[in-house]
């Protein structure tokens, strides 16, 4: 019961690593306020909580309208008081071509839900936790430490958002307010069946393999394994770990280039 009677907000939560963090965090005890663009998905995952006996809600919400983010700061303050936990884990991401042809909407609508949906939910409920202090995490990625084909706004969104935690760290840690965020690799979500084809498809299975052999534990990663990552910067186990950009990526960004990875069979063979 690490989180035992802690209020949490959890941004991004009807599936993927938002849902899985919303099993993690009631199940130790927290009320989670569930918020997703997506009511209805996210009404299943309160529901599988309350299966189970823990407590969270469901609220609509798009994390990149300052007038919804301020009216659901008002909501948290009238029914709770208080945010202990804060996980800004809406993102969104799509593949947009070289710079010179990417879209302009494209690149403006995933730096409003990536970027600026953080920094709004932040300095909306911020107020809510300077009198007690608390936790903030983020949702980076290992594609805003370093770049990928075709995707440049989400790097820059990515990029962008790790070293905004770096500013919410040393400009509220007086407050006791930590922040930190998880830069996860890739892992088995609904974005990447979005991105890169399910399991299922010729396609997807195509990239799931060429993932594995390339990342050094030989696998993707899980949404569980990222909620265990946020549970341990929501609770008291991390309060001396602040202004950090955990990265948990299987080991892929451990190496500088894998020349020898495409010419040595053993390496991609011992996988299987």
């Amino acid at each position: 019961m690490r989180l035992e009677n802690k209020v949490a907000v959890i941004t991004g939560s009807a599936t993927g690593i938002g849902a899985a963090t919303v099993h993690h965090f009631a199940k130790e005890g927290a009320k989670v306020i569930c918020a997703d663009v997506n009511v209805e998905e996210v009404q299943k995952t309160v529901d599988e909580v309350k299966d189970f006996g823990g407590e969270a809600e469901a609220y609509e919400l798009d994390v990149s309208d300052a007038d919804q983010v301020q009216e659901f700061a008002n909501y948290l303050k009238e029914q709770y008081e208080t945010v202990d936990v804060l996980f800004n884990n809406a993102g969104v991401d799509q593949e947009g071509g070289k710079v010179h042809e990417y879209p302009i909407e494209l690149f403006d609508k995933i730096l409003a839900v990536d970027l600026r949906g953080t920094f709004l939910v932040s300095k909306f409920l911020l107020p809510l936790m300077m009198d007690k202090g608390g936790s903030i995490i983020n949702t980076t990625s290992m594609s805003g430490r370093a770049a990928d084909l075709d995707r440049s706004g989400y790097n820059a969104a990515k990029g962008g958002v790790i070293n905004f935690t770096k500013a919410l760290a040393i400009d509220y840690g007086r407050y006791g307010i930590r922040a930190n965020s998880i830069a996860p690799g890739t892992i088995e979500t609904p974005l990447i069946d979005k991105l890169a084809g399910s399991k299922e498809e010729d396609e997807g299975q195509d990239f799931r393999e060429a993932q594995k052999w390339v990342t050094p534990l030989g696998r993707l990663g899980s949404p569980e394994e990222m909620a265990s990552v946020a549970l341990f910067l929501a609770s008291d186990e991390s309060s001396f770990v602040t202004g950090e950009d955990i990265l948990a990526d299987g080991g892929l960004q451990a190496y500088t280039w894998p020349g020898k990875m495409l010419i040595d069979k053993s390496w991609k063979e011992n996988i299987e």
